[in-house]
């Protein structure tokens, strides 16, 4: 049987949709990209904001066709739209025979076996299950890189946002099952490991009694095969001093930190129940960029925040001006039931979110074209992502560039180089986001 799998969502959700993929491919199923060759469906749905909610929906539809049709067997539908919306999903889509919840991703061989046989049936576990760790993945980002969820749920509890209501709260993976499976994407082929959690930071707090993220990494960087490693979503307030020292001392961790601030604002902040003043988050930016000069900073924002008020927008434009981030997302408010957000009063217009988006992106356009420009005469290593069709010319990426939200590398050459090389680029240009360079050392490591 072939099985076509839909992955929505971010990162931490694709690990999911790998597990599973890894789960029915051991049972001997097969996988289809062509709806019209597919026997069964399954969809693991994101809701983070409305316009993720917006696409689930519209897929587990166009899917919901396919039923009706007779084309395929058997719907599922998984994640985090469907832990959230079970019921409602079931009344309103009758063709979905299935949800399995996100704390039950083992069950997903026997929920399309009972569906097959007729006898479909949901599976949810509580939410406080221990994550799943150290399963056999089928890779679908390419090979050479490879995220690797250390932990699940979150107990931060910001008014904005319903993942621990669809996640639980805050579970680590234990460190022994997180090395064996980087050990085993590192033999498949894997170079660059990125770390993903709802919030890496504390990584350990809840299984050891400490924040062990620092001893992990020491651990993975021993892992031979493995030339980077990447961290994201850290708490600005979670970052510790040892964690620093670490990413210093050890080669293989990019100088890279993905730390989502979500305003400049100080009263903005506290509604959000954020656990860090502008003031204190400007601190950490100065110590980070103290003892790691060349470190790369990501964050996101989010504007028109229920009470936001045009001096509060301001406060953001003014913190972003000054900090300078040299890779900055912004999403406007997204307005989401059962949480305490939702109730605020003062709700700002659409129109008012999205303006002062745009004020917040094109000022960081002018910040990342200006760094963009200054690279130029820089030499930096490089891993090759692929080829641009019928030219002499490689897409890379820098230490500097996560996958799927950062800029590209352009490299002219006639060299013949594969995925996952790492080349050494004098950089030679700039175009706004992206880079162009040529291989400063012709020999691909």
């Amino acid at each position: 049987m072939k099985i076509l799998f839909i992955s929505l969502g971010c990162d931490k959700n694709l690990v999911d949709s790998e597990v599973m993929l890894g789960m029915l491919s051991d049972e001997g199923y097969q996988f289809t990209d062509d709806e019209s060759e597919a026997e069964a469906v399954v969809i693991n749905t994101c809701c983070f904001i409305g316009d993720a909610k917006e696409e689930s929906i519209n897929t587990i539809l166009e899917m919901a066709e396919l039923k009706k049709a007779g084309q395929i067997r058997a719907l599922l539908v998984t994640g985090c739209l469907a832990q959230r919306y079970q019921e409602e999903i079931q009344q309103e889509i009758p063709e979905v025979d299935a949800i399995i919840g996100t704390t039950a991703l083992e069950a997903i061989v026997q929920a399309l076996g009972e569906t097959l046989d007729k006898r479909p049936k949901n599976h949810l576990s509580p939410l406080d299950a221990p994550p799943l760790g150290g399963c056999r993945r089928v890779m679908t980002t390419g090979g050479y890189y490879a995220y690797l969820k250390i932990a699940e749920g979150c107990d931060k509890h910001c008014t904005y946002c319903i993942i621990p209501k669809v996640r639980g709260n805050y579970r680590s993976i234990p460190m022994e099952d997180l090395l064996k499976e980087a050990e085993e994407l590192a033999e498949a082929g894997v170079r660059e490991l990125i770390l993903v959690a709802q919030e890496t930071t504390l990584y350990g707090k809840d299984l050891y009694g400490e924040k062990a993220l620092p001893r992990l990494l020491k651990k993975l960087c021993r892992i031979e095969g493995l030339r980077w490693i990447r961290i994201l979503y850290c708490y600005p307030e979670e970052i510790t001093e040892e964690l620093i020292q670490v990413m210093k001392a050890e080669e293989k961790i990019c100088h890279y930190l993905d730390i989502p601030i979500q305003s400049g604002s100080d009263a903005i902040l506290k509604r959000m129940g954020r656990k860090t003043t502008s003031g204190q988050i400007k601190e950490m930016i100065g110590r980070l960029r103290e003892e790691i000069p060349d470190i790369c900073l990501r964050t996101t924002l989010i504007a028109g925040f229920p009470g936001e008020s045009e001096e509060d927008h301001e406060s953001t434009l003014a913190f972003v001006d000054e900090m300078e981030f040299d890779r900055l997302g912004v999403f406007s408010y997204s307005e989401e039931e059962d949480t305490p957000a939702a109730e605020m009063p003062d709700q700002i217009p659409e129109d008012t979110k999205e303006r002062r988006r745009e004020e917040l992106m094109e000022l960081q356009q002018e910040i990342a074209f200006e760094a963009a420009e200054k690279m130029i005469g820089q030499r930096l290593g490089a891993m090759i992502e692929g080829k641009v069709a019928e030219e002499d010319v490689y897409v890379a990426r820098t230490y500097k560039d996560a996958p799927g939200v950062d800029g590209y590398l352009f490299i002219n050459t006639e060299r013949q180089l594969m995925s996952g090389d790492f080349v050494e680029v004098l950089i030679t240009g700039s175009n706004e986001y992206d880079l162009t360079g040529e291989i400063e050392d012709e020999s691909a490591k």
